[in-house]
């Protein structure tokens, strides 16, 4: 399938999908005329970019993934792997932590304003917005 379709099946840009052949990410094969061929073996290889980026990884972190996918399995691959992985795994607890608290937050300020009592609890509001600032703000520094 063209570069158009191929696009369309995933609703991505086709400019993203030439970024990641530029990345080495994606490789289609090459016609005749130049024209790119995405065949299932791409398709399989836009999955696996689609869900780690869902889950937070970056395209250089892809990049290392699929360099290692590519070894020979030895101990050192392996250990490569768990350890990215594990750095992951730490990313994704510390962004979970993070939405949960952001989600009390927000429940708490739509509490205090529902019901037209935004101006009675205006204060409080503030205060918990900072705090939360306060919070983002230190988890950035890390």
């Amino acid at each position: 399938m063209q570069i158009k379709d191929f696009a369309t099946k995933y609703q991505i840009q086709a400019d993203t999908i030439r970024y990641y052949e530029k990345e080495n990410i994606l490789t289609p094969k090459r016609r005749e005329n130049g024209y790119r061929e995405y065949n299932e073996e791409c398709e399989k290889q836009l999955q696996f970019i689609i869900v780690l980026k869902q889950l937070g990884f970056t395209i250089k972190e892809i990049q290392q993934l699929l360099q290692l996918r590519d070894q020979p399995i030895s101990t050192e691959c392996n250990v490569s792997t768990v350890s990215l992985l594990g750095e992951k795994i730490i990313s994704l607890e510390e962004n979970i932590q993070f939405y949960q608290k952001a989600l009390q937050v927000v429940h708490k300020i739509k509490d205090l304003i529902d019901e037209d009592k935004y101006v009675r609890n205006q204060g409080v509001i503030e205060e918990l917005m900072l705090g939360f600032f306060k919070d983002t703000q230190a988890r950035r520094i890390r």
